[in-house]
């Protein structure tokens, strides 16, 4: 039996313990419930972060861009969207295929202003991995089925010289100025439309000036040509174009002043294109220039080769194009001889949109140079089809 100095211990260590128990009870009264909702709400949270990311292309365009550019790719009701800015139709053909898809993954990958157009197409980079981006851009292509269009990865950057496989709507402006010798500027503007898939009409308008006899410049419109052009074959695969054109230069200019031939010719030629690995390119133009009869000229054959490479500042910025052209042509004559040039030169985009290009070069005879001067040849291009030249800056 405790003795009574024993008893007031143990009344305290009583109300010690009753008193950490009471502590204990409120702690779990107050912290349980709350410990039992932090950990539901983990929980939930857990399961939705497991839910899978969709990984079709058509999955990821209607989780990410069905809501502006319709299930359909058409494009959503202006009152749907909220804003008034036109919407693409992805199935139109001749607007969906002739873009490649650097301009399409620019767009996606960093918004409208990549390529010039309105920051309303927002970014999509952070959302989306570029895995993911080409397989929205696959989804995109499928909205157009007819696969008689050319595909925008063949059209390759466009030569001073050598003419294209590829269709196009273009304006390009073209001057050349004699380096050596009598002063002789010749300005040359070409005029391109495409209709279908596969063609595409062409006019050309030249206007030589000359110096002649230190008595000043003369010269006028030079001899006008018309063209007609056929994609024969063009596959994405293999990443070739192939097309048959024909021209037919007018003598509309003057035999007397050098600003033309005076008399019809005829030029039917065959144009192919190649990609090369490692973002090259190489194009073949091949064909006769026939005089029409009774004039006494000789038809003669002409071939002309460019090959180059593009480079694309920070991944979607500005395209460099150096490339390198030799040209060949030759009477068909007994006894004729080949004339050969060479044309180093360089295209660089001007426009965000990249549908205003310049091209910078010289043609260099390398044989035969006597008639035949060194001369410095620029362009100035305008793919109308993509904007305006006052637009996508």
């Amino acid at each position: 039996m405790p003795s009574r100095m024993e008893r007031p211990n143990i009344r305290n260590n009583f109300k010690r313990n009753n008193f950490k128990r009471m502590i204990a009870l409120f702690a779990a009264a107050v912290w349980l419930p709350a410990v039992i909702l932090i950990a539901a709400a983990s929980f939930g949270f857990a399961q939705g972060a497991g839910e899978q990311r969709p990984t079709t292309g058509k999955d990821l365009y209607e989780a990410a861009c069905a809501s502006c550019h319709g299930p359909d790719g058409k494009g959503a009701d202006r009152a749907t969207v909220g804003f008034d800015i036109p919407l693409p139709d992805f199935t139109d053909c001749s607007f969906a295929v002739r873009e490649p898809d650097s301009d399409w993954g620019a767009i996606i990958h960093e918004g409208g202003p990549a390529r010039g157009f309105s920051d309303t197409m927002p970014s999509s980079g952070d959302a989306l991995t570029s895995e993911e981006i080409e397989k929205v851009m696959d989804h995109l292509r499928s909205f157009c089925g007819n696969r008689a269009w050319p595909r925008g990865e063949l059209n390759l950057p466009r030569p001073l010289v050598t003419e294209k496989a590829f269709p196009e709507d273009e304006a390009v402006l073209t001057t050349t100025v004699a380096a050596e010798g009598a002063g002789a500027v010749t300005h040359q503007l070409v005029y391109e439309r495409r209709f279908a898939a596969r063609n595409q009409i062409e006019l050309a308008v030249p206007l030589a000036l000359k110096r002649i006899d230190g008595r000043g410049w003369g010269g006028g419109v030079g001899d006008i040509a018309l063209g007609f052009k056929r994609v024969l074959f063009h596959s994405l695969r293999t990443g070739s174009i192939l097309s048959l054109s024909g021209e037919t230069v007018l003598p509309t200019g003057e035999k007397s002043d050098g600003s033309g031939k005076g008399f019809t010719v005829f030029e039917p030629f065959v144009t192919f294109g190649q990609l090369l690995p490692s973002e090259g390119f190489l194009q073949f133009q091949g064909g006769v220039e026939i005089p029409a009869g009774g004039h006494g000229a000789a038809k003669e054959a002409f071939w002309r080769t460019a090959v180059g490479r593009s480079f694309t500042q920070a991944r979607f910025g500005r395209t460099w194009s150096p490339m390198v052209e030799l040209l060949g042509g030759r009477e068909l004559e007994a006894g004729a001889k080949a004339d050969w040039d060479l044309v180093p030169q360089f295209q660089v985009s001007l426009s965000t949109r990249q549908h205003i290009l310049l091209n910078f070069g010289v043609r260099v005879p390398l044989n035969n140079a006597g008639p035949r001067p060194t001369q410095v040849m620029f362009y100035l291009l305008w793919d109308w089809f993509d904007g305006g030249l006052r637009q996508g800056w």
